[in-house]
């Protein structure tokens, strides 16, 4: 019998088996792949974190406390998660992105600068910025190692006496009052709790409950794509930032070269429907590849390299691109983080502090009202 059993251990699920296991939890975490897999949508090298958020100004709070635990967890982990190496974001000056940067940092006084075409130019000469747009830089922002991230929580966690079983799937789980039970194609699990963190297959593990609300999730395929560079201009350590552009052919961004791999670029917006997340075609579509490569020479034409690495990742979606994060409504035993809708990473930390929350006493101080599946 395990006080709380963790269904999925990727970004979210690997940070709340580090939580419950160090508030004295006897967790089990089961993964269907090893941890820091390639598989779902925590890997690629890369994940941008910001916390002037233009999504939405009621997520602030969530970051700013998710930096802290970033922080906590390098401390712990000897090793660097976070790169702040700033992110400059272009759009229009009536968008979605600009306007919700400027709108979050009045109303959490954060330092974000506004910069004009002449400021982005002297300061940034490796990037086009079009005509028209507007332009902001946010010092405190940058980027976290993704797999890195992962396999710290998951170690941390296990330090802490938690049980991980990987690489085997879960067939179907049932809850009662007292308690739930965990089946694999081979072994059956009980325990007081349940997080159900599983990305992309959460639509899945949480059916029922999702049909009752009427929610539906939807998974997107989304490529990510490196360039080989040789221009100083785009490396971290020269002050390449993150980069993120509003156009109207779509929204992109990218990350200076860290490596030998280049540059890496890929959109955020579109994506292909993804029927099955276990049959997912990982291969190059070359039209998306030219959007990419379309992009950087208009608005990076110092990155002239051919492409070095290709991979596709999974965006679960919930229908008005917010984060579901609550109790099960019948099983309050049971508790959940899913459709984090491609922009989730950067939270991974402070979610899992607050599925642990849930899980543990029922509730968290943690100001996640606005997430739940029942929208205030």
């Amino acid at each position: 019998m395990y006080d709380v059993i963790v269904l999925g251990c990727g970004g979210v699920g690997s940070a709340a088996l580090y939580h419950l296991a160090s508030r004295g939890a006897r967790v089990l975490g089961i993964d269907q792949f090893a941890p820091g897999h390639d598989r779902g949508s925590s890997h690629g090298q890369t994940r941008v974190i910001r916390q002037a958020y233009f999504e939405h100004p009621d997520y602030v709070p969530l970051l700013q406390r998710s930096y802290d635990l970033w922080f906590e967890l390098e401390q712990r982990q000897s090793q660097p998660l976070y790169h702040q190496s700033g992110v400059l974001e272009i759009g229009p000056p009536d968008g979605e992105v600009v306007p919700g940067v400027l709108r979050s940092a009045r109303e959490h006084d954060l330092a974000v600068e506004e910069l004009t075409a002449l400021d982005v130019q002297r300061r940034f000469p490796g990037f086009q910025m079009p005509d028209g747009m507007a332009a902001v830089f946010e010092k405190q922002a940058g980027f976290l190692r993704v797999e890195d991230c992962v396999l710290a929580h998951v170690e941390q966690a296990q330090r802490q006496g938690a049980e991980l079983i990987a690489s085997e799937a879960v067939t179907g789980w049932q809850a009662t009052k007292q308690g739930v039970t965990v089946e694999t194609a081979g072994q059956r699990f009980e325990a007081r709790g349940l997080v159900v963190t599983a990305g992309a297959w959460a639509a899945g593990l949480l059916a029922n409950l999702l049909k009752q609300a009427d929610v539906e999730l939807t998974v997107q395929r989304k490529h990510l794509h490196w360039y080989g560079n040789r221009d100083p201009r785009y490396r971290e350590e020269d002050g390449c930032p993150v980069f993120f552009y509003e156009l109207p052919e779509g929204l992109f961004y990218g990350f200076p070269q860290v490596d030998d791999l280049g540059v890496k670029v890929a959109e955020h917006s579109g994506g292909e429907a993804v029927a099955d997340p276990s049959r997912l075609d990982r291969a190059l579509d070359p039209q998306e590849a030219q959007r990419s490569e379309r992009f950087l020479e208009a608005h990076l034409p110092g990155v002239r390299g051919p492409r070095t690495r290709h991979e596709t990742c999974m965006y679960t979606m919930s229908p008005d691109g917010h984060f579901l994060v609550d109790r099960h409504p019948r099983w309050p035993n049971v508790v959940f983080a899913a459709g984090l809708s491609g922009h989730g990473f950067k939270f991974a930390s402070v979610l899992g502090e607050l599925l642990a929350d849930l899980a543990l006493q029922g509730d968290s101080p943690l100001p996640y009202e606005f997430l739940r599946v029942s929208r205030p």
